[in-house]
């Protein structure tokens, strides 16, 4: 578990920040905070952030423009917190390239296992590149995955992916033509048991595969939909 970690805490009601701030120094995070939407997205541009904790509802600008202009420059994980739990604005959080959500009135130790979930995620995914170690590759025809370098390129182009989008990139590859249905991603790639609605893990297919097909049209049909059961990574070897 990475200790240190630096948390941006974004919401306009004061109590809840020094509520979720007070149980995550608690656990040796280091901890800032906004009150409004613009100068979280300040302060994120200009920091790096291990995780932000982001609210829906706010002056300024909203969570949901918030992340959405982050994701023009920035892969930082986000949480989003919002007081709306209904399907329609979920989903529209993962559309923006959000990696989580906590509906409220949550547990601020519930927030405490998100953040750590979520470092742990991110961390297993990020190997520090070492000259001395074998370059740890996924090779496929237009789509190459350097695990070393948590790097994904599409006929030799860069694609810029969320941390949550290169994991189901990744889970999907390392296993080519089996079907995995979304009950099975949501607990693996996600690592909740009976958490979230089946709709994540389509969001979360259907970004990647628009990157990627802003890339190569040939990497983004490797994502194949298996009807009325869910997903695989197909290769094509004609």
């Amino acid at each position: 578990m990475e200790t240190n970690a630096k948390i941006l805490v974004v919401d306009d009601e004061d109590r809840i920040r020094r509520l979720i701030r007070m149980y995550l120094e608690r656990e040796d995070f280091v901890v800032e905070e906004a009150d409004n939407g613009k100068a979280a997205l300040q302060l994120a541009l200009n920091n790096n952030y291990d995780v932000i904790l982001l609210d829906i509802m706010m002056p300024e600008m909203d969570g949901i423009e918030v992340c959405q202009e982050l994701r023009k420059e920035k892969t930082t994980p986000v949480i989003m917190l919002t007081a709306k739990g209904e399907e329609a604005n979920r989903v529209q959080g993962f559309e923006v390239g959000t990696d989580d959500y906590i509906v409220k009135p949550f547990s601020p130790r519930e927030v405490v296992l998100r953040v750590k979930a979520l470092l742990r995620r991110v961390s297993a995914a990020v190997v520090k590149e070492d000259d001395s170690v074998p370059k740890n590759l996924l090779v496929f025809p237009h789509l190459t995955i350097d695990k070393d370098a948590h790097r994904v390129t599409a006929d030799g182009k860069d694609v810029s992916l969320t941390p949550k989008e290169y994991e189901l990139l990744c889970f999907l590859a390392n296993k080519p033509d089996k079907v995995f249905n979304r009950e099975h991603l949501l607990k693996e790639v996600w690592q909740y048991e009976f958490f979230g609605d089946l709709r994540t893990v389509d969001t979360h297919v259907k970004r990647l595969r628009e990157k990627l097909n802003n890339v190569s049209k040939e990497a983004a049909k490797m994502i194949v939909t298996v009807w009325g059961v869910g997903y695989k990574f197909e290769v094509d070897d004609a």
